[in-house]
């Protein structure tokens, strides 16, 4: 065989030899990040009747109902955790299309025991340990809880904190919102007062400040998306600044496609594309990088109970398949809109 072709071969054996001892490596990597790539068309467009996934069955504490969800997470499987706020509970829907979810948090009553939550108002997932962390609002306090069966009881990660929204980031810091404070703190898992991230000068319209911030989301650059609720828009802190940018809204109240009323859930794709609940508009808005106005892509249909329709939507979410789930506050309900 001439020494060229032997060249060629000896090359291409190397790289199928990184190629195989990187997969195993990329394939672990986009198992803890499957919920930040989420890759979606600037042009896609979604069925404008929505699926009930979770719930829908009225105002309720049985496992088939609902009373009043806010944030919500996604699972690699399409699972939906819901933070069901006045129920008191984590409650779980698996894809198979079962009515009755199931309680994996809480639903002891309203109470500070390890055992109880208080108003949640977001959940997530932590996959490498196999948990859920939770924003339990009324208790002041951010705890976890396994998700292995027989569980009962859940851990204190953070206390003394009026938190709101959560994320976490590839690194395994957690992101907390605490509206009483204005601001956003990042905490390693296990520490209890964190480092400021975001606003943290008091209470304001200011490019370095926040009033309320609720939901929270971490691209895979740590750059932190915000919904400042109070001020009517969404901001962007890039790593280690002590400013933020308005990406979307920022024009007062209102529904022009300028504007955000009340904006809460929150989803950044790979291409930096925004998604936004737009609660008191009943509507979900798409910012694209840049964009200095939002296009309607689902709801907008005034308040109501129909298909097309929210009554104040505010957890967001996508699954793997970029299909776009909206937890609709006061229809007691999880929606899912499906790609077209």
């Amino acid at each position: 065989m001439p020494p060229d072709y032997l060249r060629v071969l000896e090359s291409a054996f190397h790289t199928l030899h990184v190629v195989f001892l990187i997969l195993p490596l990329m394939r672990d990597f986009l198992y803890f990040l499957s919920f930040l790539l989420v890759n979606i068309s600037v042009n896609a467009t979604w069925v404008q009747k929505g699926v009930t996934v979770a719930g829908g069955k009225g105002q309720g504490n049985t496992t088939n109902k609902l009373y009043s969800p806010r944030g919500l997470f996604v699972g690699d499987d399409q699972t939906v955790v819901i933070a069901d706020m006045w129920n008191h509970r984590i409650i779980q829907w698996k894809k198979d299309g079962t009515t009755n979810g199931q309680i994996v948090a809480g639903g002891k009553g309203q109470g500070n025991g390890l055992n109880q939550l208080n108003s949640p108002t977001d959940v997530l997932i932590d996959k490498e340990t196999d948990s859920l962390i939770i924003c339990d609002s009324e208790n002041r306090r951010v705890v976890r809880w396994s998700r292995r069966n027989g569980t009962t009881q859940g851990e204190i990660l953070i206390d003394n904190i009026a938190c709101w929204g959560l994320a976490m980031d590839d690194q395994k810091y957690l992101y907390v919102s605490e509206t009483g404070k204005h601001e956003v703190r990042r905490y390693q898992l296990g520490e209890k007062n964190g480092t400021l991230v975001a606003g943290g000068n008091g209470q304001g319209n200011g490019t370095n400040q926040l009033s309320s911030p609720s939901h929270l989301f971490v691209d895979g650059q740590q750059n932190i998306y915000v919904s400042d609720w109070n001020n009517h828009r969404v901001m962007k802190w890039t790593k280690d600044t002590k400013e933020g940018i308005v990406i979307a809204g920022g024009q007062g109240n209102g529904e022009a496609p300028t504007q955000l009323w009340y904006p809460n859930g929150l989803f950044v794709d790979t291409l930096g594309t925004l998604y936004v609940a737009d609660t008191w508009n009943n509507r979900v808005m798409r910012w694209t990088q840049g964009a200095k106005r939002g296009t309607l892509i689902v709801g907008g249909n005034r308040q109501g109970a129909g298909a097309n329709q929210f009554n104040y939507p505010i957890g967001l979410s996508f699954d793997r398949h970029g299909s776009l789930y909206v937890g609709d506050y006061n229809n007691h309900r999880v929606q899912r809109f499906s790609l077209e």
